[in-house]
């Protein structure tokens, strides 16, 4: 059932919560001023002992911040808990137990208060989150979903009207520069490592695979990318050159340059496809300057333009899922009414088109 698009909400004030993975998020939005205040906590130091995340101790850390964290940023809006008219949180996809955290938080506190409780799909949350920018794109656009073990391109016509236009068969992006990262031997969490060591390398120094680049259609792949890499790790190791640094840094450098390179051509040629001249670009990766500056300057010579979550919102966030929620409320998609019940469930693989309207 819908709820009725007629009726104005006066700045109904949405609290949200993002515990999917390895980021505690909470922040407050509303229906007429938008993001109104976020807080966010990363568990990247307690995980890079580990070289990965390590899911109970992330449910476990979900656990002992998100109370601190509500109250950081209901304080920063100045609102108390009657103020709020309704509660958002990460439904999935992500890690169970931590979506569980954030989950059950979330509805125990929304039935506590009397409100609504509003399941959002995370890639939903990151799809939307560019119109948090300074500057914000309209619909319709193409989009680049680049997170976690995510790499989607979807046509977006507006609020729940997702079509995808073409997927990753295996790794994803992100989780090709985490892996790669690895094999060149450093810390969690691994991409921005390998961004920052590239700079100071040659990215022709090694001839990467660019895996589909040619394939005549808008999928993706990079685990043959992954695998190239290990064949150069282990010829330099066999030579004595695996300690070098200018070595390391030239491999990380291809390494990026290959990513980019194909994340940048299936982009564009999704625009082609389409007929569209904007894009978006959400999710982690969104935050590499290598591909920012490569669409940037594709966009402006075709006579489009791209848009990116700011810096600060690239990663998971609590931001993201309640401007996701504010925006469901704006277009009339969600029943509040029906969200007051008591069960909730979380679904750690959940397929976006899942949330489309038709």
């Amino acid at each position: 059932m819908l709820w009725r698009s007629d009726i104005h909400y006066h700045d109904m004030l949405i609290i949200g919560f993002e515990s999917s993975c390895d980021e505690t998020g909470v922040a407050i939005a509303g229906t007429d001023r938008g993001l109104i205040a976020h807080a966010l906590h990363s568990q990247i130091a307690m995980h890079r002992e580990y070289g990965g995340v390590v899911p109970e101790l992330a449910s476990r850390d979900h656990i002992r911040r998100i109370v601190p964290l509500t109250r950081e940023v209901m304080a920063q809006a100045g609102v108390k808990p009657g103020d709020l008219g309704a509660v958002a949180y990460t439904a999935g996809p992500g890690l169970a137990g931590a979506l569980l955290v954030g989950a059950s938080f979330a509805k125990s506190f929304a039935w506590s208060l009397g409100l609504p409780a509003i399941p959002i799909h995370h890639l939903e949350g990151h799809l939307l989150s560019p119109q948090l920018a300074d500057e914000a794109p309209d619909f319709p656009f193409v989009a680049l979903l680049v997170s976690g073990g995510h790499t989607q391109l979807m046509r977006v016509a507006g609020v729940g009207r997702y079509e995808l236009l073409g997927e990753t068969l295996d790794d994803a992006a992100g989780e090709a520069f985490d892996k790669s990262a690895k094999l060149l031997g450093l810390s969690y969490p691994g991409g921005p490592e390998l961004s920052r060591l590239a700079q100071s390398g040659n990215p022709a120094a090694y001839d990467l695979p660019r895996p589909m680049l040619h394939s005549g259609n808008l999928d993706f792949s990079f685990s043959g990318l992954k695998t190239a890499v290990l064949t150069r790790m282990r010829a330099l190791d066999a030579s004595g050159r695996a300690a070098d640094p200018a070595a390391r840094a030239d491999l990380a450098a291809a390494t990026e340059a290959a990513i980019v390179d194909v994340l940048a051509t299936k982009a564009l040629q999704a625009l082609r496809q389409t007929g569209l001249r904007t894009l978006v670009v959400a999710g982690g990766v969104g935050a590499n300057q290598r591909l920012r500056s490569r669409l940037q300057t594709a966009l402006a010579a075709m006579g489009g333009r791209v848009y990116f979550p700011p810096l600060s919102l690239c990663t998971d966030n609590g931001a993201m899922i309640a401007w996701a929620a504010v925006q469901r409320v704006r277009a009339g998609l969600v029943d509040l009414q029906d969200f007051k019940r008591p069960e909730f469930g979380v679904r750690p693989r959940w397929d976006l088109q899942d949330v489309c309207i038709a």
